[in-house]
């Protein structure tokens, strides 16, 4: 019973975020433009921080933390549980990345360094639509067939053959 439960569950995610990406304008682009880097949570959360103390409280933001000691080098997870692996700015290890370490604001919306110097223009300024609607853009627009079924659903946990709790 469990596993028709979470079968069922799987395809009715998969609809759902085919037709929320078939309904969404733009397009989905599949790697973030090479003119933009990965920033980090911290500096998402100087600007964001009611969402970012949201974001807190998830598991996507635990997503690193709670993997076991002895997968966190390992590729095939790092691309699921940290933000932006395999990218020149993104997640690289712990050490020298720790705000890309989990499913970080940026895994969702993209590298948010444009955003960051386009949105650095207009601090402390009531904008203008225009204006709004040049800092929304800045954002690289991503899909959920860019990310969510990556992981939730192509490799959704079932992949971890090697996995021991």
């Amino acid at each position: 019973m469990g596993s028709l439960v979470r079968t069922t569950w799987r395809e009715i995610l998969v609809a759902f975020l085919f037709l929320a990406a078939g309904s969404s304008s733009g397009t989905a682009v599949a790697d973030p433009p090479a003119d933009q880097d990965y920033t980090g949570s911290k500096r998402c959360a100087s600007c964001h921080f009611e969402q970012f103390m949201a974001w807190k409280k998830t598991k996507h933001a635990e997503a690193f933390k709670n993997m076991p000691d002895k997968y966190k080098t390992d590729p095939a997870c790092l691309k699921c549980h940290t933000t932006g692996y395999g990218q020149p700015s993104g997640f690289k290890d712990l050490a020298s990345t720790p705000n890309l370490a989990g499913n970080t604001c940026e895994t969702c919306h993209g590298p948010g360094s444009e955003h960051e110097k386009i949105s650095q223009k207009y601090a402390k300024k009531k904008l203008t639509a225009a204006e709004e609607k040049e800092v929304r853009d800045s954002i690289w627009l991503i899909l959920p067939t860019n990310i969510c079924i990556e992981c939730h659903v192509t490799k959704a946990h079932k992949a971890h053959e090697k996995y021991e709790e």
